[in-house]
């Protein structure tokens, strides 16, 4: 069987390398992967730390590319890869721009697509944007379903999507196993500080903002309420890695750089980021995979949104949906911080994304040809 797995972003990659060392080690499998390059430097450090072997790149690339170019490049170059290549399964994941497109190919190559954390929604075709309407066009494409909770596959159900859908859990638990280490020495030298910060009683927030939607206003509350945070409470130390992007970095550095306990960094790589979220006290973040990584070591999400595509997670005690509000986000922080049984409950709340074995299960579903009815 000859699989090839598409996918151009770094949050792809962290989901997805998982799976292909599953496929890479099992006899029968031809794997092969393709990188579309939507992200490059951001990319690239997953694919070493995953050692994850390459077979074709499209470098698509390009000074103020757009969600169109983005689009047509993928498939105009996916074209000659599914031509030379001809694979029997074209793996995708999520919700990318990437994701879409690379399934839309193997649809005009007549080539099924399985579809790795299938089925989340929040019925909102602009929230997250392009996500939510990439996210279930591919689903709409797909042969095969790989569904993180029940939920997700609820989802699919009511949209007629009854066919190859499978419970699987989430690839991202999976990748902890590569990824953290007790003793994991930090790369980013302002990392190297958490065993310092540690000893000194500090209490650290892991800050992620950078969605297209709350670019403006909602980021710039944002950085309002942390600074009202850091001056409300001496023991907090917020690190919050900045997105490349000119429209989050000019604000987010503008209003909080002169803050003492407020670090500042260029984007980590996958495992500073996993490592840092085992030694957190909390997570402020406006990211999907977060809100699944984090809860996995304890640490309690707050969903700087006003929506998520995760309700499962809110169901299960671990993430909490604050919005992007100044005087909420202080609000609900405060109770974390000040609260000690409101802090427990969520943190001791159990994951709903699974127990580290996704890959292997999907493994189990692709090369089963009994259980798949194309």
């Amino acid at each position: 069987m000859r699989v090839l797995s598409v996918f151009g972003t770094r949050p792809e990659a962290i989901k997805m390398c998982p799976l292909v060392k599953q496929l890479e080690s099992t006899q029968g499998v031809e794997s092969y992967v393709c990188l579309t390059g939507q992200h490059r430097e951001m990319l690239q450090q997953v694919i070493d730390v995953f050692k994850t072997r390459i077979d074709y790149h499209l470098d698509i690339m390009r000074p103020k590319q757009t969600l169109t170019t983005i689009t047509c490049d993928v498939l105009e170059k996916l074209q000659g890869v599914y031509s030379e290549l001809m694979p029997d399964l074209v793996l995708v994941h999520g919700d990318t721009s990437t994701s879409f497109a690379a399934a839309l190919a193997a649809f005009y190559h007549q080539i099924p697509v399985g579809h790795v954390e299938a089925g989340l929604r929040t019925y909102d075709p602009y929230s997250p944007f392009p996500e939510e309407m990439n996210r279930t066009l591919t689903g709409h494409i797909a042969t095969l379903h790989f569904c993180p909770t029940e939920r997700n596959k609820q989802n699919l159900a009511r949209e007629g999507i009854v066919k190859n859908v499978f419970v699987t859990g989430n690839t991202v638990i999976d990748a902890f196993a590569t990824t953290v280490r007790p003793d994991y020495q930090f790369k980013n030298l302002v990392l190297r500080q958490v065993p310092l910060w540690k000893k000194e009683n500090k209490r650290i927030v892991l800050v992620t903002a950078h969605r297209r939607e709350n670019i403006g206003k909602p980021l710039e509350n944002i950085c309002e309420a942390i600074r009202e945070l850091h001056n409300s409470f001496s023991d907090l130390l917020f690190v919050y890695p900045v997105h490349p992007n000119p429209m989050v970095r000019e604000p987010v550095y503008q209003m909080l750089h002169n803050l003492p306990r407020v670090m500042l960094i260029d984007p980590v790589d996958v495992e500073d980021m996993h490592n840092l979220m085992s030694q957190c006290y909390l997570v402020l973040t406006d990211s999907g995979g977060l809100q699944e990584e984090a809860p996995a070591f304890g640490v309690p999400v707050l969903v700087l949104r006003t929506e998520t595509e995760r309700p499962e997670a809110v169901d299960a005690g671990t993430v909490k949906v604050v919005g992007v509000d100044k005087s909420a986000i202080i609000k609900e922080t405060s109770v974390l911080l000040t609260n000690q049984n409101q802090y427990t409950q969520m943190s001791r709340a159990i994951n709903p994304y699974g127990d580290g074995t996704a890959s292997r299960k999907i493994l189990r579903i692709i090369t089963n040809e009994s259980t798949i009815s194309i």
